[in-house]
């Protein structure tokens, strides 16, 4: 059998020698033979396959522990899981690039010369539905802050009402445009302390939290879980929000359409809740006229996105507009607590 040196091996490989021996040490690329005498580690020429696999996945910046799980796979189902990696990292870049542009704008846009001022006009409903015994959303609307929260768990009512009873605070203060992302991110934080103190360190209780926060100009989005944010524009309705479910992530990897997503028996499994991830965070520019709507799971779960745009497009304000929508989710069996919020931007003279 060929032997090869590990300095022969790292420039074959293009792996340093530091880095193949924290492979053999993490069972990541264990050398063929170890000599007993002097430690010297070997590897064979059949072993440079899995050693450049390796290394490309280092340079996609794939985690060492899920690099072991795709070596360990047959070619298809790694190619697969490489696949579904790449496509979180783009829409994490994706998250990332918004806040790019958000700080780009915010340091170099112009300041005012108008005198038109925008304001939201906004309600909030919140329903148990026709099936669960309790209601464990929480909904709020006021005139700087909309949220809604989705408990679960056997502290999930009080859960989802600590996460937006933390952020109501920011609905009574006048809030900076430069600092609004900052400001809402240290909410958020708060928001996860406080359910955290009733989970009691369990994973049995949390709840997920999508809320926006007005400047006057900008709305600033927090996410995390399956609750919902949409915007209508101009006759078109956008969803602003990614839902952190496994069957979204299925998607994402092109394992799943969106119509078999709608009976998977894991639809309501989340990745991501309040307590565990940290939030998506990002800035919307805003403009007169714009409808916006934060839902629990319990609407869009049993609504299309088609229902929805029509009843958001046709109610003649935010109050008609969530009653609609709850009533619709209640008519389709109301299987789970249904929260609506829907603010409208509206102009005003300064």
């Amino acid at each position: 059998m060929e032997w090869l040196t590990i300095g022969t091996f790292a420039r074959a490989s293009r792996l340093s020698p530091k880095a193949l021996r924290l492979y053999d040490d993490l069972d990541l690329l264990r050398p063929a033979r170890v000599d007993p005498e002097t430690g010297y580690r070997y590897y064979t020429p059949a072993q440079l396959e899995r050693a450049r696999l390796v290394a490309w996945l280092r340079r996609l910046g794939m985690p060492l522990a899920r690099i072991r799980e795709v070596c360990a796979l047959e070619p298809a189902a790694a190619a697969q899981e490489i696949r579904g990696y790449w496509a979180r990292v783009e829409a994490e870049t994706a998250v990332r690039r918004d806040l790019a542009a958000f700080l780009v704008d915010e340091l170099t846009a112009a300041p005012r010369k108008d005198t038109t001022m925008l304001e939201l006009r906004y309600r909030a409903h919140s329903d148990r539905g026709l099936v669960r015994p309790h209601n464990q959303d929480t909904a709020y609307a006021g005139t700087r802050l909309l949220a809604v929260a989705d408990g679960f768990g056997p502290a999930g009512a009080p859960a989802s009402g600590a996460a937006v009873e933390a952020l109501r605070f920011l609905d009574t203060e006048e809030v900076p445009a430069g600092n609004v992302l900052n400001l809402l991110e240290d909410a958020v934080r708060s928001a996860g302390e406080a359910v955290r103190k009733l989970a009691h360190g369990t994973d049995e209780t949390g709840t997920t939290l999508t809320a926006l926060l007005w400047t006057g100009s900008r709305l600033a989005l927090a996410h995390i879980g399956d609750s919902r944010a949409y915007l209508l524009r101009d006759g078109d309705l956008f969803r602003i929000t990614h839902d952190h479910t496994m069957v979204q992530s299925m998607i994402d990897e092109g394992r799943l359409t969106e119509e078999e997503a709608l009976s998977h028996p894991q639809r309501t499994l989340l990745l991501k809740a309040l307590t565990t991830d940290t939030p998506d965070l990002r800035s919307h520019d805003t403009a007169p006229g714009d409808r916006y709507l934060l839902c629990s799971d319990g609407l869009s779960r049993v609504i299309p996105d088609t229902t929805i745009h029509d009843l958001l497009a046709t109610a003649p304000s935010p109050d008609t507009a969530v009653h609609h929508l709850v009533d619709a989710a209640n008519r389709a069996g109301g299987p789970d607590n249904v929260s609506c919020v829907v603010a409208d931007v509206v102009e005003t003279a300064a």
